[in-house]
């Protein structure tokens, strides 16, 4: 058995055939003598084709003046190695990116012989990078967009960590924050700054600030929620807050998004607006009742004149239709302010409702509208009766006033266990589908009313609701174009 180990030549040759790295032996004037099948394979060359070659040929000609500089550099004795990353051009036109290693093989007297060079395909790995860059730019580029638009909005927007830390906010916002919180905000939820609730009264701590709210537990979603920023009382600011929760594949929470929008300007026209109407009511009831007490004195002196009793009573219908629009007015004034709407005590609901389809009656005749009620005997609830009269009143009235000639509106009262639905309905003309969303609107008048030219000030309903809500209990509205209207008061007992 032959132990000798085999001659420098032979390992160098073996090496460099069976290395999976292209290996070649360039010449020092760029003739490649040697490849290895590794670098004929990554090319695209036959080992004959590839040996006739010189690394000009095959090296991209942007690429070509650098390599030979550092060329030059190993054969000035300036460097002994290099290491770059350098395109070729394959037999099929294709551009291969590669990292190549070069060293430059002297002999014992230091002159040079050849080149060595390993090349490591490196193309894919290129083509990657490139990707990489370019989604990095187009993602640099979105969100560079996207803050522009977030800062062009006039909305504060905040995205908040579910451990209450700030991921995002945009120009607005900043601006917000800093008459909030003066002392500035760390970059999470916490600090101690101006933040009041709704009446200004009441600093909010900070289980009550919106975004502590939107990502403490579960997290709460909400929409509308007013409260006021800033130190000085005359210049703070009125914001409507809404927040939304985000959460991952399984539903965690994550954090949320909230939005902060000014309505400073809003709030304070409706207050003069309320204080306007409320000044204005308060100065016509004085006058009005002057008069209506006058028309009754009239009433009784002109008894024996039908003619002119005919013309006393048309004024003084007049008169109390005038009144109570003007108490409409300061109801609606007082129920925005948020000042106490009713007074409940027990009473007895079947005998409020027989009492208001009575007093209706004529008005159901005169319209060619027949009423009828269903009623239970006695119903006891504890509820503001006189207000209750009034959601009645309005109910039926408009049932009868936009039903139709032969028609039919039906009231009717069912006491199951704790709460009494109080239903009216009628199969009048009933409202247009788009409408129905804001039949409860202060001031609203649909197109209906328009249509008809039917007077009013659009706040019966508005009215109803209030007086309803302040019972703890709810309104459905249900109505068909054409076929008729369902109301449905819903109120615990």
């Amino acid at each position: 058995m032959d132990t000798r180990l085999p001659d420098t030549g032979d390992l160098w040759r073996l090496t460099m055939e069976h290395s999976p790295v292209g290996m070649a032996i360039v010449s020092l004037t760029g003739d490649i003598v040697l490849a290895n099948v590794a670098l004929c394979d990554m090319l695209g060359y036959e080992p004959e084709a590839l040996t006739g070659m010189t690394f000009h040929d095959v090296t991209h000609p942007d690429d070509l003046a650098r390599d030979l500089r550092l060329v030059e550099r190993s054969l000035a004795g300036e460097i002994g190695s290099y290491r770059v990353t350098t395109r070729y051009i394959c037999a099929d036109g294709r551009t291969l990116v590669a990292d190549i290693s070069v060293a430059l093989l002297r002999d014992s007297d230091g002159e040079p012989i050849h080149f060595i060079s390993q090349v490591a395909d490196r193309t894919e790995r290129h083509a990657f990078v490139e990707r990489l860059d370019a989604a990095d730019e187009t993602a640099y580029d979105l969100l560079s967009k996207g803050q522009a638009i977030l800062d062009s909005v006039s909305v504060g927007l905040l995205l908040v960590d579910a451990d209450g830390t700030y991921s995002a906010w945009n120009r607005r916002q900043q601006e917000l924050l800093d008459i909030a919180l003066p002392d500035g905000h760390d970059g999470r939820a916490g600090q101690s700054g101006f933040v009041y609730d709704a009446d200004q009264q009441v600093a909010l701590s900070f289980d009550q600030f919106p975004c502590a709210r939107a990502t403490a537990g579960a997290g709460e979603e909400f929409d509308d929620l007013l409260i006021w920023i800033g130190e000085d009382p005359t210049a703070r600011r009125a914001l409507s807050v809404s927040a939304r929760t985000v959460r991952d594949r399984s539903g965690a929470l994550t954090g949320a998004v909230l939005a902060y929008n000014d309505v400073t300007e809003l709030i304070r026209a409706v207050g003069a607006k309320d204080e306007f109407v409320s000044n204005v009511s308060h100065e016509l009831r004085t006058p009005l009742t002057s008069a209506l007490a006058y028309l009754e004195l009239l009433e009784e002196t002109v008894e024996q004149l039908p003619e002119a009793r005919q013309q006393v009573n048309a004024a003084r219908r007049s008169m109390l239709r005038l009144s109570q629009l003007v108490a409409d007015l300061i109801f609606s004034t007082k129920a925005s302010s948020g000042s106490p709407v009713i007074d409940p005590y027990p009473t007895d609901l079947a005998t409020i409702v027989r009492e208001a389809v009575a007093a209706a009656a004529v008005d159901a005749d005169g319209a060619g509208v027949q009423l009828s009620s269903d009623l239970p005997v006695s119903v006891e609830v504890v509820v503001d009766g006189m207000r209750m009269r009034q959601v009645l009143d309005n109910l039926i009235s408009n049932a009868i006033l936009y039903g139709r000639p032969g028609g039919h509106v039906e009231v009717t009262v069912v006491g199951a266990g704790r709460r009494v639905v109080l239903t009216i309905a009628d199969d009048g003309e009933g409202v247009d589908a788009e409408e129905v969303g804001e039949v409860f609107d202060r001031f609203f008048r649909g197109e209906n009313a328009r249509r008809r030219h039917i007077g009013g000030t659009g706040l019966g309903l508005f009215i109803v609701r209030t007086i309803v809500e302040a019972h703890g209990g709810q309104v459905l509205f249900d109505s068909t174009a054409g076929e008729g209207t369902t109301v449905r008061v819903d109120l615990p007992r």
